[in-house]
């Protein structure tokens, strides 16, 4: 007879040491974050910077790369998740609390060649399912954008046709002038 483990609570998988790669908590399973390779880690640094430029100054929100968002029972890293400015938790000093308890207010992956498209899409479904208002799967593969939404069929973007933001961050981008930033010369 096969003896095996019980599951780990997610309680149990927080209190573990991060591991490289990093695992995500999805239902009581442990799923490994696929390590970036250069196309995507250029689309997630250069979104970093957009949405930050447009969003930082008027501090309404702010983008971090790799944030682990712990809420409704998983525990998930999206390539980015944006978090509306007033819902940064500080300590007294005005530092970020490193753990955040929350659903990023906008979330955007990046598809990589291994990952599932379904299992990407569930984790945005599962944000928007805790308060996300907006989410993006980026398919680099297609130079699409697909956009989720509360409430609403997803919608694909290619081309020059300007994507959905947050109302309150000042930023026009279509797919076009993200997959462009792949061309460095």
């Amino acid at each position: 007879m096969v003896k095996t483990s019980p599951p780990l609570s997610l309680e149990e998988f927080l209190k573990q040491p991060e591991r490289k790669p990093a695992f995500e908590y999805i239902d009581g399973k442990l799923y490994p974050k696929p390590m970036p390779k250069r196309q995507h880690s250029l689309l997630q640094s250069e979104l970093c910077m957009a949405i930050n430029a447009a969003s930082k100054p008027n501090k309404v929100a702010y983008a971090f790369p790799e944030l682990r968002c712990t809420f409704g029972g998983c525990s998930l890293i999206p390539d980015l998740a944006i978090l509306d400015w007033d819902k940064i938790e500080l300590d007294a000093e005005g530092i970020p609390v490193d753990d955040v308890y929350i659903a990023p207010d906008w979330t955007i992956e990046i598809l990589c060649p291994d990952q599932s498209a379904n299992q990407v899409t569930a984790n945005i479904v599962h944000c928007l399912k805790y308060g996300c208002q907006l989410g993006w799967l980026v398919d680099p593969r297609d130079q699409s954008i697909m956009v989720f939404e509360p409430d609403q069929l997803p919608t694909l973007f290619q081309g020059e046709e300007a994507l959905i933001v947050p109302n309150q961050i000042n930023l026009t981008l279509c797919a076009k002038d993200i997959f462009d930033w792949l061309k460095l010369r």
